[in-house]
C-alpha cells in the first residue's frame, strides 16, 4: 500500500509544524501505537500494567518528535505511513522493554505460538539465537546478530555490514526462511 494523500498532508503539516498538526497526527495514529505496544508485549509473553503501556506509548511519540521529527523526516514515502510507524513503534517498544528489563512471565504459554509470530519479533533467548546463527552463513549470522541481539536498526546494520540499507530486510527474511525450513537444531 502506498502513502495516502491524507497521510501525506498530515506528515507534511507535522514536518512544517503547522498549528494542530501534531495533535491530529497523534489522534490518527494513537490506536496503532497502542496496538503495537499490546501486540509486542503479548508476543513476548509480557504482562503490562496500564501505566507501563501508557509509558511505552508515550516513549514512541516522544521518539517521533525527537530531534525535530527526525524519524518522520527519514520516511521515504514508498509505503503507507501506518506501516512505517508500526515498524518504528515496534523497534522503539522492544528496545524500551529490553532496557527496562522486562522478563517473560514464568510458565506462560503464548496464546498464538505460530512460527511466523515467533520469528517476526526479535528473539530474546540469546542461546537460541546462537544455535540458529550457527546454521547460517557468516554474513547472514552477522546481520541476524546485529538485529536480534544488539537491537540495531537497518541503517546501523547497513553501515556496519557494508550492505545497502534496503537489502537488510530481505536478508533477514531469507535467514528466517532458512531457519524455518531447517527446523530446530
Amino acid at each position: 500500500m502506498s502513502l495516502s494523500e491524507v497521510d501525506r498532508r498530515l506528515l507534511d503539516q507535522c514536518l512544517q509544524q503547522t498549528p494542530r498538526a501534531w495533535e491530529n497526527f497523534v489522534d490518527r495514529f494513537l490506536g496503532l501505537v497502542v496496538h503495537v505496544v499490546n501486540h509486542t508485549a503479548h508476543s513476548r509473553q509480557i504482562q503490562l500494567s496500564a501505566e507501563q503501556r501508557d509509558d511505552l506509548v508515550a516513549d514512541v511519540f516522544l521518539a517521533l518528535v525527537d530531534d525535530h521529527f527526525a524519524i518522520l523526516r527519514r520516511f521515504r514515502r514508498n509505503c503507507s505511513l501506518a506501516t512505517y510507524l508500526a515498524v518504528i513503534a515496534r523497534r522503539i517498544v522492544v528496545r524500551r522493554m529490553m532496557a527496562a528489563g522486562f522478563q517473560l512471565i514464568a510458565g506462560a504459554e503464548p496464546a498464538d505460538a505460530t512460527v511466523e509470530s515467533v520469528h517476526e519479533d526479535r528473539i530474546a533467548d540469546q542461546e537460541q539465537v546462537q544455535q540458529m546463527m550457527a546454521r547460517l552463513d557468516p554474513k547472514e549470522a552477522h546481520v541476524v546478530r546485529m538485529f536480534h541481539l544488539e537491537g540495531k536498526s537497518y541503517s546501523e546494520i547497513s553501515a556496519a555490514a557494508g550492505l545497502p540499507e534496503n537489502s537488510v530486510g530481505p536478508l533477514l527474511s531469507r535467514a528466517r526462511a532458512k531457519l524455518r525450513d531447517r527446523g530446530p537444531a
